[in-house]
């Protein structure tokens, strides 16, 4: 399959296939330097941007450097991330039109961004790109520091 980078409605840039993708397909690999999730905190401590992904228990990242960096969030995504073998493989859940942007669920789960704002789009758009168990998680913890403050 051949993948192409072009502009996109959801970010700047999004990861688009030109052939028709069969489901359950793995259509690219998430490559990249691995790191501790230390070394990158502090490499992208001042970065609004970051193309990091843990892998296994979460210490290691993959500082994102290859196509893959582009596939961009959606709350009704066409693909996933599954990690095989080591690897983080980018996995089609659907068939996926020739043309089509590529997208699968962050499901991000810490950070610094208060909302990690999400522009998918979709009918279903849960506003941010924060997992539904990292929101709740959020905003249980906002109702017990408002409480306090109540005192």
């Amino acid at each position: 399959m051949a993948l192409l980078i072009r502009s996109s409605a959801i970010h700047a840039a999004g990861c688009y296939t030109t052939t028709p993708i069969r489901n359950g397909a793995q259509v690219v690999e998430y490559t990249g330097p691995r790191i501790t999730k230390e070394e990158a905190d502090e490499k992208y401590e001042d970065s609004p941007t970051t193309y990091l992904f843990g892998v296994g228990d979460g210490s290691t990242v993959i500082d994102g450097h290859g196509t893959a960096m582009f596939i961009n969030h959606s709350c009704d995504p066409n693909c996933e991330a599954e990690e095989i073998d080591g690897k983080v493989w980018i996995i089609a859940t659907r068939a996926i039109a020739a043309g089509e942007e590529l997208t699968y669920d962050y499901n991000l789960y810490d950070g610094d961004a208060d909302d990690a704002m999400c522009n998918c789009g979709a009918k279903s758009c849960r506003k941010s790109m924060y997992s539904p168990e990292e929101l709740r998680r959020r905003a249980r913890a906002a109702r017990k520091k408002a409480e306090s403050r109540r005192g």
